[in-house]
Order: C-alpha cells, then structure tokens, then sequence
C-alpha cells in the first residue's frame, strides 16, 4: 500500500457537539487506504474516546482560549511528531491555534466553517474583532469550507471572503434511520404514551437559547399539561438552566440529563425537536433529528433557512420568543397531519442530500489537490 495521507483533525473541545459529530463522521468515512486521519482537541470528552475506539490516534492539548501562544509550541511538536501532511481545522477556536504552526512548518492548512464567530447580537467591538480575526484565518487558509452557501455570503458581506467550498453537512444515515429499532426511553424519562415531548438535544450555551426552550415549554405545559420535555446537553449555562428548572417548579415535566451517546434512541422518544438558536452554521444536531422523520422548530439561522419551508418540513420561529415557540409545539401537538407530514419531508430532504459519505469524499478531493 503507498504511504497515506496524514491529516490532522482539529477542534476545539472533546466533548460531543455538532462539530464534533461531524469529524467523527469525516474520520469514519474518509479512505483509510489514501488517508490516515489523527485527532487533537484542546479538552477531553467523549470525541475523543470514540475517535480511539475507532482507531484514530487522538491527542488532547489543554487550553480554552483562542490565539493561546502558550500551546503554539505543543502543536508544533505533535505536528512534527506525527508528521502530518495536511491540517484541517474545524470552528474558529482550533483554527486560531493553529494557523502559526501550520504556517511554521509550510503545511497546506483548511479550515471548516460551523458559523462564523460574530453574530449580531454582540457589542460592536466584540463583532468586528470577531470579524478580523476571521478574516485573518480565511486569508491565511490554503482552503476555506463552509457548511451552508448562507454561510459564504455572510463571510463575502462582513468582511469580504473572497473563495469559499460549500460543503453542506452530512451524518450518518446507517445510524440515524428512523426505521431502526431503539430502546424505548420514556419509561426511563417519565413520560407515558399520551405526552407529547418537546425535545432539546444540544449545547447548553448562549448560542442555543436553552432558557427560551424551557420557557415554551412552560408555557406549553400550561396549555396542556401533556406537553413535557426533554432537555439534553451540558456547557457554559448549566447553573441558570439548573435554577430556571428549580425555580419554576418544572422538574414533574421536564427531564434534564447531560450528554449521552444513545442520541437515535433520545430522538426516537419525543415528538418534535426544539432548536431556538441565536445562530447556526448547519447544525448536525437539527439534520440527525430530521433524519429521524421528527417535525423541527427552529429559528432562521443562516444554515437552518436552507433547511426549512415553513409549514412544509418544520415550522420557523422568531429568535428569542418563547412564547412563538410554546405556540408551535401546541399547534403541532393539536395538528396530527402537520407533525406528520412536516417530519415525513423533513426526513426525505435529509436522506436526499446530507449524506456523511458524500461529505468526506468531497472533503478528500480537496485534500488530494493540496498534497499534490
């Protein structure tokens, strides 16, 4: 066998994300016999684990800041080390710790956009350092792929993004089949047959409006106290969703676990899948539970918008109205024909174009083009 490409995978954090979940597919699919993919993330978590239990060699270099000078000599030492051939980097974190080494060492350096930095609603000097240093990594990257064509429009508009691939996300369409067989997890949950579950299945950051979630669901609950949900996920604002839950006495009907890896079985037990998200690149998260034939609500964020029709295969929501939102899961809940017929096209949109496979070949040809 002729000597194999070595790439080095990067992200920021270990623990299992939208991102995440897309380079552990990437590293699945990708040619072994043509490439040899090796991991780093800057925390540990269970990326990392399956990343090893799959195979891949995977290293963890600690540090939660970006541009950290303190971990520049690490990297390069574990490039050196490994002796990697190319550097492809996902999210602006991991990107920004490694554009000095991978310009120290001339190696071909791709950088993966899962929404940009900046959004609008940070303070003006917070968004336009955000902008630069975007900038910065794009124009320095040998190969910039977004996940969504909304993606490279705002790159183009904010600060003038000159080339970009459009790879759109894919996932695992073997794992996420809605014709499978899973566990029965409501019994596990408290939910019987007749509630209709709201569920949230994500970080729990700013970015993801976990307090609007809980917010509609409370309301919804008082609409019709079958309405109950499912809250998934751990990060920055575990605290406050921990004392929102408390606070408003929510704990009969909303169950709160942190990340767990049985995510076809969680989707498998609710009926509609919540994403009240500030802003998006194209969340792997939402097309796993569109896979899954599950209705979305969802906000229209830059790669969502590609995603949903209105009424057709998901239902879209203002950002930051919760009240919007506990109307859409009661009308969903009271309208049997929409939650079917939205999750039926929500699953064929998938299956038709966001395939995993699809992504690493594509993602392989680009590789191939700098190695040479």
């Amino acid at each position: 066998m002729e000597q194999r490409i070595k790439v080095l995978e990067v992200i920021r954090q270990g623990q299992i994300g939208g991102g995440e979940s897309h380079l552990l597919d990437l590293a699945y699919y990708l040619d072994k016999e043509q490439f040899e993919p090796v991991g780093l993330a800057f925390t540990s978590g269970e990326m990392v684990d399956r990343l090893e239990c799959m195979g891949i060699k995977c290293h963890v270099i600690p540090t939660l800041k970006a541009f950290d000078w303190h971990v520049q000599q690490q990297v390069i030492d574990l490039l050196r080390h490994e002796n990697i051939q190319i550097v492809h980097a996902h999210g602006s974190r991991a990107a920004s710790n490694m554009l000095w080494p991978a310009r120290r060492l001339k190696l071909p350096f791709v950088y993966t956009v899962h929404g940009w930095s900046f959004h609008d609603d940070q303070s003006w000097a917070v968004k336009t350092a955000r902008g630069l240093s975007e900038k910065l990594i794009c124009h320095f990257a040998q190969r910039v792929i977004c996940v969504s064509q909304s993606n490279a429009d705002t790159g183009r508009k904010v600060f003038g993004l000159k080339h970009a691939d459009v790879i759109e996300n894919g996932i695992n369409l073997e794992r996420f089949n809605p014709d499978g067989q899973y566990r029965d997890l409501r019994p596990e949950f408290g939910f019987c047959k007749d509630d209709f579950v709201a569920g949230f299945i994500a970080r729990c950051t700013k970015q993801k409006s976990p307090i609007d979630f809980l917010e509609a669901v409370r309301l919804a609950h008082q609409q019709d106290e079958h309405v109950k949900g499912l809250f998934v996920g751990e990060g920055d604002l575990d605290a406050e969703v921990d004392a929102y839950i408390s606070c408003h006495q929510m704990s009969a009907y909303v169950w709160r676990t942190k990340f767990r890896t049985d995510v076809p079985d969680l989707l498998h037990c609710i009926d509609v899948y919540c994403l009240p998200s500030l802003w998006e690149g194209l969340s792997i998260a939402l097309l796993e539970a569109m896979a899954m034939r599950k209705a979305i609500i969802a906000t229209p964020t830059d790669g969502t918008k590609e995603l949903l029709t209105d009424g057709q295969n998901g239902l879209v929501i203002p950002f930051g109205q919760p009240q919007q939102l506990a109307d859409a899961i009661c009308r969903l809940h009271n309208h049997h024909e929409l939650l079917v017929r939205c999750g039926e096209q929500a699953h064929e949109m998938v299956a038709r174009r966001f395939n995993a496979k699809r992504v690493a070949e594509s993602v392989e040809k680009i590789y191939v083009e700098l190695y040479q």
